[in-house]
C-alpha cells in the first residue's frame, strides 16, 4: 500500500521506505549508492521515489550537502550514571544496529551537569561536526538552544518547556505505564502505595510520578506524604524506603520509577525485615536486565528501549535526507510485566 506524505509535505525518506516497503537504512543505502543492495530491492526503491516525488536535499549551489556521516549521541549525564544504568547501553545498541548498515558511525558526547549542557552541546552542533544529533536524558525546561543549529535534533522523550512543541522527539507513553502499575497495586488490595518518583527536572520524571497521581486519586488513596524523589539509581531507591517507612510504616506497595531505584528498596526493605511481596509489593519501571535478578523477580514496566533507539534513527536519518515541514514524533506503548515482586 502506498504511504502518501500529508498536508502536501515534501515526502522523505522514510516516506520512500515505508512505500517501498523496506527499511529507512536500506532505503538510504539505494540512496547514497551502496552496491550491498538486492537489484529488487533497489528498483522497490527507486520506483518508490519516482512515485512520491522525492527529491534528495540540495544546497543554494546545486551540490549535495557536505556530509560527515557521523551522527552524535548527546547524554546529559556523567559517566557514572551512563555506565551503570543500562538503559543507555539499550538506547545506544538500537541507534547503532540501524547506523551500521549505511556506514555512519556514532558520537557519544557526554555533558556531565545539567548548567553545562545547553552550552556544551550546542556548541559542539553549531560546529558542523555531524550530520544530525540523539538527545538523550535531558534536565530543566529549556534543554538545549538550538539557534544556530542547522543539523536535524531528536530527543529521546519529551522534552519539558514551552519551545516542546518544536521539537522532534520518540518517547514511551511514561504516564500510562505508571497509571497502568499502580492500579494494578490498587486492584490487588494494596491499600498505602506509595512512589519513588524520578528526578523533577526530567520529563521521564514528571510523566510517571503524574501516572502514579492519577491513578490514586482515581481510587481515592492520594497522599503526596507518600511520594520520595529519586535519581534513578540503586542508593537513591535505598534512601527513599527509608524515608518512607520513617513517614508511614505502614506502607504496603511501593511504585519505583526505574528498575535500578526498585532493586535498592528491594534491598532497604529486606533489611528492615519486610517481606517482598508479602509485607510490600515492588513495582519498577524499564524492565532492564536487573528486573529478572532480583530476589524476588521485579514486576515492572516494559518500556521499549532498543527501539526507540532505533525509531529515534529512522527518524533523524528521514529528516537529514529531507527536512521535513512538520514536527517528527512517536510515543510507544508500554506494557505491564508481572513477576514475582507484586
Amino acid at each position: 500500500m502506498t504511504t502518501v506524505p500529508t498536508s502536501g509535505a515534501r515526502p522523505t525518506l522514510l516516506d520512500v521506505a515505508r512505500t517501498a516497503g523496506v527499511s529507512p537504512a536500506t532505503a538510504s543505502r539505494v540512496l547514497n549508492g551502496f552496491h550491498q543492495v538486492r537489484p529488487e530491492t533497489r528498483r522497490q526503491v527507486e520506483n518508490a521515489m519516482a512515485e512520491l516525488g522525492y527529491a534528495r536535499r540540495r544546497s543554494t549551489r546545486g551540490t549535495e550537502p557536505d556530509r560527515t556521516g557521523s551522527i552524535a549521541f548527546i547524554v546529559c549525564e556523567g559517566g557514572a550514571r551512563v555506565f551503570s544504568d543500562p538503559f543507555f547501553a539499550r538506547v545506544l545498541w538500537g541507534a547503532s544496529r540501524e547506523l551500521a548498515p549505511v556506514g555512519m558511525q556514532l558520537v557519544l558526547l557526554m555533558v556531565h551537569s545539567p548548567q553545562d549542557y545547553q552550552s556544551a552541546a550546542a556548541r559542539y552542533l553549531r560546529h558542523g561536526n555531524v550530520d544530525g544529533a540523539l538527545l538523550v536524558s535531558m534536565h530543566g525546561r529549556y534543554p538545549i538552544d538550538l539557534d544556530g543549529v542547522s543539523v536535524p535534533v531528536m530527543f529521546c522523550g519529551c522534552p519539558i518547556g514551552s519551545n516542546a512543541d518544536d521539537l522532534c522527539y520518540v518517547d514511551a507513553d511514561n504516564r500510562g505505564g505508571a497509571e497502568r502499575a499502580v492500579r494494578y497495586l490498587v486492584e490487588s488490595g494494596r491499600r498505602v502505595i506509595a512512589t519513588i518518583a524520578g528526578p523533577g527536572d526530567m520529563a521521564v520524571g514528571v510523566d510517571r510520578l503524574a501516572g502514579y497521581r492519577a491513578a490514586l486519586l482515581d481510587a481515592g488513596r492520594f497522599d503526596s506524604r507518600l511520594i520520595v524523589h529519586g535519581d534513578f539509581g540503586q542508593s537513591s531507591g535505598d534512601h527513599a524506603v527509608r524515608l518512607l517507612l520513617n513517614r508511614r510504616p505502614d506502607v504496603d506497595a511501593i511504585f519505583c520509577a526505574s528498575d535500578l531505584m526498585a532493586a535498592g528498596a528491594l534491598r532497604a526493605l529486606r533489611r528492615h525485615g519486610r517481606r517482598v511481596p508479602e509485607d510490600v509489593a515492588v513495582v519498577g519501571f524499564d524492565d532492564s536486565p536487573i528486573a529478572r535478578q532480583t530476589e524476588p523477580q521485579l514486576t515492572t514496566v516494559r518500556q521499549p528501549i532498543e527501539e526507540m533507539g532505533s525509531l529515534m534513527v529512522r527518524e533523524l536519518l528521514a529528516l537529514i535526507q529531507a527536512p521535513a515541514p512538520h514536527r517528527r514524533r512517536a510515543v510507544l506503548d508500554t506494557q505491564l510485566v508481572i513477576r514475582e515482586s507484586a
